[in-house]
């Protein structure tokens, strides 16, 4: 889908922001890591993490989820650059991921908008930014790199609604709950999948009335919702975003977290 071809102006009601799928040569070995550094919590499922408060009802919490990949390029170069999280003390929590394995790629520094900020790189090419927002600790953000923010932002709208803010006073972003979707210019980077950062999800109530929305606006997709739920009670499917931002759909159709 070209970039900017839903128009302007083509806004839907906010939907809800779903998951991240991160790739690594052992899920078990990253899954365990981003528990125990990145104050994660077992998720609905074996293998997802969640990093948001939750006990039952919509919207659901935002989930990490892991996929095999031994061959994956990093999230630096791609199209999903990094995701972020927010710490009361970016410094302290730079040196202990340093200690983990990770590997420090823009030391703490002071930012308008964040305090402290630094970045790092998780043992498997996942590069995650630190902020202090402590209006918004735990997970915070994910950064998209294209070549036209502004038109990326509108597709964004036009598809999934969302609240159009400046990340820290100063980034273009969209907020759905408490994620942000920050976008800053870069041409060239590489379509997501099959990098560190495989695809983002998004959770539709109904994915057929949303998929039939989203086509007649002329989004493809490249693959259709599934006609039954997954062994997970999940019914999917993969749209053609700008750049090759690949975006998962998700109706959590019969698992336990999905009927409240």
């Amino acid at each position: 889908m070209a970039i900017g071809a839903l128009g302007r102006g083509q806004v839907r009601d906010t939907m809800p922001y779903d998951h991240i799928h991160l790739t690594a040569s052992d899920p078990e070995k990253a899954y365990d890591w981003y528990l125990a550094n990145l104050e994660g919590r077992a998720a609905e499922n074996a293998g997802r993490l969640m990093f948001e408060p939750f006990t039952s009802g919509r919207p659901l919490p935002l989930q990490l989820m892991f996929i095999k990949a031994p061959d994956a390029g990093p999230s630096q170069g791609s199209v999903i650059e990094s995701i972020g999280f927010s710490f009361h003390d970016v410094g302290a929590k730079v040196k202990a991921l340093e200690a983990a394995g990770a590997r420090v790629v823009a030391p703490v520094r002071d930012t308008p908008g964040f305090g402290k900020r630094a970045a790092v790189v998780d043992p498997w090419g996942v590069t995650i930014e630190l902020v202090e927002d402590h209006a918004q600790l735990g997970f915070h953000h994910i950064t998209l790199r294209l070549a036209d923010p502004a038109a990326t932002i509108e597709w964004l709208l036009a598809a999934f609604g969302g609240e159009r803010v400046k990340m820290g006073g100063t980034l273009d972003a969209l907020r759905y709950g408490r994620t942000y979707v920050a976008v800053v210019q870069g041409a060239g980077a590489a379509p997501s999948q099959g990098r560190a950062i495989d695809h983002l999800g998004w959770g539709p109530r109904d994915i057929d009335a949303t998929a039939a929305a989203l086509k007649a606006k002329g989004v493809a997709f490249t693959a259709a919702p599934s006609p039954k739920p997954n062994q997970f009670g999940h019914r999917t499917a993969y749209v053609d975003a700008p750049g090759g931002v690949r975006i998962e759909l998700v109706q959590h159709a019969e698992c336990a977290w999905g009927k409240n």
